[in-house]
């Protein structure tokens, strides 16, 4: 696992862009669509993004598509995360507008979720970023998944696609997921909080820690 790459999810502001990114991210996610707990507006991610010298993943909900290219060309975004309804035609003219990669978000109520998802996105994004499922949050809600439904799918999914976990990751069970879904990427947000758009330097210590099996 000491490979293992990370994103930190919901940075809101540079001091905890910066921590983070020194204490071992490899992803900032900032969420750029309007209306979400942990919002921002495009600019102030440049700004962020600038500070901490990492590549930003652009967190996006069901925008139109020219508004979508607008927003990650506006904030330098290197990753684009489609949380919402899009489907694979939207992903891949998404993708085709920029040098940006594409990653898809999959709500998990079921293993086969995954691989319907595979079936219909599989050779239109860069990767699946799978999270828990709620009846009427399109994330950022904790609520995790099976992961060892999942992760028995695990050799379905085609190796050039990354798997990115999320869903109610912490320090305490990043581990235990990473064993049994074998993903890319793990992603953490309000696990390590201390409250909404303000993270802890601890936890975020020691969720790399963990997820990277380091001592």
């Amino acid at each position: 696992m000491s490979d293992m790459e990370i994103k930190i999810c919901g940075i809101t502001n540079p001091e905890d862009a910066v921590a983070a990114r020194e204490l071992g991210a490899d992803y900032l996610g900032m969420i750029l669509s309007r209306g979400f707990s942990r919002s921002i507006p495009p600019d102030e991610a440049v700004d962020i993004g600038l500070a901490a010298e990492a590549p930003l993943v652009a967190v996006l909900v069901d925008e139109s598509l020219g508004e979508a290219e607008r927003i990650a060309g506006s904030s330098g975004a290197s990753v684009i995360q489609l949380h919402g309804e899009e489907d694979g035609d939207y992903a891949e003219e998404l993708r085709r507008r920029g040098k940006w990669a594409i990653w898809k978000v999959v709500r998990v109520r079921d293993p086969e979720d995954v691989t319907r998802a595979v079936e219909a996105f599989g050779a239109r994004v860069d990767g699946l970023l799978l999270d828990g499922w709620h009846p009427d949050r399109p994330g950022g809600s904790g609520e995790s998944f099976s992961w060892e439904g999942v992760g028995a799918l695990r050799d379905r999914i085609p190796h050039d696609l990354k798997v990115i976990a999320a869903g109610g990751l912490t320090p305490r069970n990043v581990a235990d997921a990473i064993q049994a879904l074998r993903p890319d990427i793990v992603d953490v947000s309000s696990g390590v909080e201390l409250q909404v758009r303000r993270k802890d330097p601890e936890l975020i210590r020691a969720f790399v820690r963990n997820a990277r099996g380091e001592k």
